[in-house]
This record gives C-alpha cells, structure tokens and sequence, in this order.
C-alpha cells in the first residue's frame, strides 16, 4: 500500500470510514464496490507511477458495476452511458475499435488513476457516501500527488471534478497538463466532451516529457 496510507490521519480517517460502513452493512445496506476494491485505484496505480489523473465523483451505483475505479466496469457489465461515450470519444480521437468491455484496469496499470472523489455508494443510491469523509482522504491524497516533481496530466470532465480540484490549481507546475471538459455523461458528452480529443492530447504531453505514452485501445488479452 502507498506510504500516504502510512500519514497518520489518512489512516484515522480511514478507520473511521470503515467502522462506518461496517454499520451500515450490518444494517443491511449492500454497499459498492466490495471491500476488497474500495481502494483499487490506488494498489493499482501507486502513486510514483501516476502519469494521468481522471477525477470522477462516486462509484457506480446499479447492481455488480463498481470495480473501485471511475468510469470503470466488470468485463461482463454492460457498459454504462458515460464509459459508452468516453470510448466514442476515444474511437474518434484515436481511430481505433469499440472496446468490447469497459474493464479499464489496462488504463490503471499504464499510470492512469481512475479515482473518485467518493470511493463507497449505496446500491441504488447516488452519493449516498458524500458525507462519509472519502473527499478528505482524496484531497489529501491530490496534494501529495501534485508535489511529485514529474510529468502529469490531470482530466477534469464536469462541473463537479473542476470544483472539487480547484483549490489545488495554485499548486499545479510546468510539469503538469490540465485538461477540462463537460462531463461525458449523455446529458452533457455534446457540450464540450465530444471533439475535446483528451486521450491524444495525453500522448502528446508525455511524448514531449519523454515519458511513456499510454495505450488506450483495448489489446488481446484485454
């Protein structure tokens, strides 16, 4: 696990989400992603390896989709709007194929964090965990990222991933590409999401800081 996980009031924070949900699983509540995945995007992508930063907000809420990373699905889930949109957006930028399932963990272990700023949801239940303190953990976590003195490209996609990063602009350096956009969900895709081309903008970027440039289509074994 990171050394952040080691700071002192990450783990209090942590502890106190825990015994949290633990009574309200008792209560009969389903929550997601199972507890083994509630912090996948950061085993997955340790944060000396993070290249790029997608900030999504809380998990997917229906039935089996949350797999502990933003936008992300299991192999066997149906893709979701917004993940449905994001790979237009890829095909488009790229001239590549439709990915045939929305399992990003390929982008994770690229350097691509998939984090939310919200990492529990009740099922059926959006933002149900807004007020559990995730967010502080996250911000606290964004700070540390940010001092890395090394190539990063953060995407923004919406109202509320820009709000929530922007108190930490001002730490923002040379070495990082921020990239903003409406969010890729259907009801806003066509405002701005559609045409922004933000995976080849990201190929680019680390192109030009001599850093290795991410796969974005699904390869064999995928």
């Amino acid at each position: 696990m990171e050394v952040f996980f080691s700071n002192t009031k990450v783990i209090e924070r942590l502890a106190r989400i825990e015994k949290r949900l633990e009574t309200l699983e008792a209560q009969g509540k389903k929550i997601a992603p199972d507890a083994s995945m509630r912090l996948r995007a950061f085993t997955l992508t340790p944060m000396h390896e993070v290249k790029v930063l997608i900030l999504g907000q809380d998990p997917y809420h229906g039935k089996n989709q949350a797999d502990g990373l933003c936008f992300s699905v299991k192999k066997n889930v149906p893709l979701p709007p917004s993940l449905k949109n994001i790979f237009k957006e890829m095909c488009e930028d790229l001239g590549c194929n439709m990915p045939q399932n929305g399992d990003l963990t390929s982008w994770a272990k690229q350097g691509v964090i998939l984090l939310n700023t919200i990492l529990t949801v009740e099922e059926g239940c959006p933002l149900s965990h807004k007020d559990l303190g995730w967010q502080e953990i996250v911000y606290t976590y964004l700070e540390e990222l940010l001092k890395q003195k090394k190539p990063l490209a953060i995407c923004l996609w919406g109202q509320q991933a820009l709000k929530f990063f922007a108190p930490l602009k001002e730490q923002m350096s040379p070495e990082h590409l921020l990239l903003l956009s409406s969010h890729p969900s259907p009801l806003a895709a066509h405002r701005g999401f559609f045409g922004s081309r933000p995976f080849s903008k990201i190929n680019a970027f680390l192109k030009e800081k001599e850093t290795q440039e991410i796969v974005w289509h699904q390869t064999e074994g995928d």
